[in-house]
């Protein structure tokens, strides 16, 4: 009885009073164990991360990664993915680790939404999720069956690579997470590609579909096709694409995402705002990725609004919450009655591809009859071709990848029914102002008694301004005076003056013409205000220093004073902002010319006796030793003459006379293939390691291969080391006729049209500073003389073995 009474009692207060339900938060999933839609999930053992039923509508859920400590406006940040594009019941749905080894997501009709398809032959495996964010099925003895890592869906965690097999896909919009229209990938070509995959078409728009793999900065010599983020915010693909951001060296929490419209962005988290801040961005004007308008649209920027579409005249939106549908004509073309077409002129627009016909040398009357017989025509770009000095038109079937742009000189006719008056009326380019009028609610007052108090009131307050105006005039003209006075000295004495931000945003047309890309930054092509046209270098990772340690840096540069150096004619430190402006350099770089067989053997000469003068007057002849740490092809630019001129020494690394501290370099220098065996082993770092570069060059010019080509085996190889050193040698010892070897091995481009004793001179000087002992190198000061007076130069007997 008193039993029963206990039961009874239990039973009414579990009516009355019933058990809370609290989720079930776990570390690992064993097998045939399984997590229940919506409460169940794992969570990483220091807590960072969870994995679980993430909430995205209406009793719609997806099985995802996201950062367990959700952001200030209380959201939290998803990083990964199952089911994205099929979101599944909130009742009955769940995740289930088989005894087979797969692991399987059950939507509530018993439908599988997405699995690992894994298979082990035991029971004894489990899932739990990493410190990393990396959720990983392994065996009980360590081996890992399948992960998270391997299948990103638009976010990179540090230490996640992109694999040839792997590629990251935006989202839709903010708040629609299924696949969007964007993707990063690895192209055949081994080269990191941004990619538009549409609902009308698809096209390439990163790296510059104009420009060639090289001239992007880009190899395609390494199928390893990985890239990766790592904890410190450096980012490296096997292309040579890479960058650093914003906040370097310290280690946060991080996130590289391609976002909803097509731009590439790395995260950091603030962690006293609790916000994500953008520490580097691929594109600064998002009017540049492809269909970010859609069809029929226009795109502006600036820096204020940011980015603005519109339809072309004539056209509207298809869906009104959704730029990416695009615009649609609000008119018919009669493709019978062509008399009732006409051209509405839009200037300072571009649409970017997609033409189906180039025509050279017309008028602007032959290029409309020429689009009014095709009734598929839309329009036709009316340019200026400054290489034959001729009009050209350039018909479109498609109107994509519309921008508008102040600078851009020419114009678009859009083929529209005549009755198109008010279009033209309405359209004025996107550079107009609203005409709205702004009511000033103006009151006025009856008149006060005791006038002359006010009064008395009021001389003594402006009395107190005037003096405090006084006070501030006198501070900001003593001030003004002082840094008028530093700029002057500074232009004065290194040659150079200082550009303002806005100046070289007009000069470079608002950064449009983008003509090399490297490591420290992107160099674009600009016009001076006196009309010397000039490269101008936007520096990554210069705008954490400070103005007076940047400028402290560019005085150095800029009294370096040889022909065989770039010259520098100005700087920009405006705000966060760190610019170089450079001469411009006709012929581009070694390597281009190089790649196109430009260079016959006296101009290879004369540009390898340049180069040494310039690393030599580096070395040895300044007041500063000036290590490059990056001697390649890419860096050395040739003018109208041919005349060779090292680039991108400004900010490699600067040191004193009184002695070299290795201690400065912190991380390695260079480039794979052209770096000395100092930097792998961690030796002392003298200018020893340019003497090094500039053989492998030489082997280069001579040759016509890139230090990659001749890969071999070994650690060595590996890092890029001696692949072309080796290859020279073993071509050496195969004959001991010299004619022969050398002929085997000189570029076949110069067919055979060269001085043998020259080359032979020049061949052993190459292999001499490639030594992989630092001390059995010449200076680069003896590397000149050698190559200047010839036949004093005496190689040692052991160089040819």
């Amino acid at each position: 009885m008193i039993i029963r009474l206990r039961i009874l009692v239990l039973a009414s207060f579990l009516i009355t009073f019933p058990i809370p339900f609290y989720a079930s938060t776990i570390f690992t999933l064993s097998s045939e164990d399984s997590l229940s839609a919506p409460q169940d999930s794992i969570t990483s053992p220091n807590g960072k991360f969870t994995a679980g039923f993430h909430s995205i509508g209406d009793n719609a859920y997806l099985f995802a990664i996201w950062f367990t400590k959700p952001l200030v406006d209380r959201t939290n940040t998803v990083v990964w993915m199952a089911n994205r594009d099929q979101p599944m019941n909130g009742q009955r749905s769940h995740l289930s680790l088989l005894k087979s080894g797969n692991l399987v997501l059950i939507d509530a009709n018993q439908i599988n939404v997405w699995e690992s398809g894994t298979e082990w032959s035991t029971s004894s495996v489990e899932l739990s999720l990493l410190d990393t964010g990396n959720l990983v099925l392994v065996t009980y003895d360590g081996q890992r069956l399948w992960q998270s890592f391997d299948s990103p869906t638009d976010t990179l965690l540090p230490d996640q690579p992109l694999t040839k097999t792997s590629k990251l896909v935006s989202r839709r919009s903010l708040s629609n997470f299924s696949s969007g229209f964007y993707q990063l990938h690895f192209n055949e070509d081994n080269v990191l590609h941004l990619v538009y995959d549409g609902i009308e078409m698809t096209s390439v728009f990163w790296p510059s579909p104009w420009l060639i793999v090289w001239d992007a900065g880009r190899s395609t010599y390494n199928d390893s096709k990985t890239a990766v983020l790592d904890r410190f915010g450096n980012f490296m693909s096997s292309d040579e694409f890479g960058f650093q951001s914003s906040d370097y060296g310290v280690e946060l929490q991080r996130r590289f995402s391609l976002d909803i419209d097509g731009n590439l962005r790395l995260y950091s988290l603030d962690k006293l705002s609790n916000t994500w801040k953008v520490s580097w961005q691929l594109f600064i004007s998002s009017c540049r990725i492809h269909g970010v308008c859609g069809l029929n649209s226009l795109c502006s920027y600036d820096s204020v609004s940011g980015r603005k579409c519109s339809c072309v005249p004539g056209y509207r939106m298809k869906d009104p919450k959704d730029w990416s549908y695009g615009c649609e004509p609000e008119f018919k073309v009669s493709c019978n009655d062509t008399s009732s077409l006409d051209f509405l002129p839009l200037r300072h627009v571009e649409f970017y591809g997609y033409d189906i016909a180039y025509y050279r040398n017309k008028t602007l009357q032959e290029c409309k009859d020429l689009c009014l017989k095709r009734c598929d025509y839309k329009g036709f770009e009316y340019k200026f071709v400054e290489g034959n000095g001729t009009y050209s038109c350039y018909p479109k079937t498609l109107l994509f990848n519309g921008y508008v742009q102040s600078s851009w000189p020419d114009f678009v006719y859009l083929k529209v029914p005549k009755t198109r008056h008010a279009w033209q009326e309405q359209y004025q380019g996107n550079l107009h102002c609203n005409g709205k009028k702004v009511i000033l609610d103006r009151a006025y007052g009856s008149k006060e008694h005791n006038g002359w108090i006010k009064s008395f009131i009021w001389s003594v307050v402006l009395g107190g301004v005037f003096e405090i105006l006084c006070v501030l005039t006198y501070f900001y003209k003593t001030r003004k005076s002082s840094n008028e006075t530093t700029q002057g000295y500074l232009q004065l004495s290194t040659r150079f003056k200082k550009f303002t931000y806005a100046e070289l945003k007009k000069a470079t047309s608002n950064f449009s013409e983008e003509i090399g890309r490297g490591g420290g930054g992107i160099v674009y092509k600009g016009k001076l205000s006196d009309g010397r046209v000039a490269a101008i270098k936007f520096l990554y990772g210069a705008n954490s220093q400070g103005e007076a340690e940047f400028l402290a840096e560019v005085s150095t540069i800029g009294n370096l004073n040889h022909m065989n150096l770039i010259e520098i004619w100005g700087y920009c430190a405006e705000g966060n902002q760190r610019l170089l402006v450079y001469e411009y350099m006709e012929y581009g770089s070694l390597s281009d010319n190089l790649n196109a067989n430009n260079l016959d053997w006296e101009k290879r000469y004369e540009i390898a006796l340049g180069t040494a003068k310039g690393l030599a007057y580096l070395h040895e002849e300044c007041l500063e030793w000036v290590l490059h740490c990056d001697v390649k092809p890419q860096n050395i630019l040739l003018d109208s003459n041919y005349r060779p001129k090292v680039a991108d020494f400004g900010l490699s690394k600067i040191l004193n006379r009184e002695g070299l501290d290795n201690s400065n370099f912190s991380r390695i220098r260079g480039t794979r293939g052209y770096m000395a065996p100092e930097w792998v082993f961690k030796m002392p770092i003298t200018s020893k390691v340019d003497v090094y570069s500039y053989g492998i060059v030489l082997l280069e010019m001579i040759t016509g291969k890139s230090p990659e080509v001749c890969g071999g085996s070994g650690d060595d190889d590996a890092m890029g080391l001696g692949s072309l050193v080796t290859w020279i040698r073993e071509k050496m010892c195969e004959t001991n006729e010299r004619k022969s070897w050398i002929q085997d091995i000189v570029d076949p481009a110069l067919d055979g049209k060269f001085d043998l004793e020259k080359m032979e001179i020049l061949l052993k000087l190459a292999l001499q500073c490639s030594e992989e002992d630092s001390d059995a190198r010449p200076t680069m000061c003896e590397v000149v003389d050698k190559m200047v007076h010839p036949k004093i130069f005496e190689l040692k007997a052991d160089m040819l073995m």
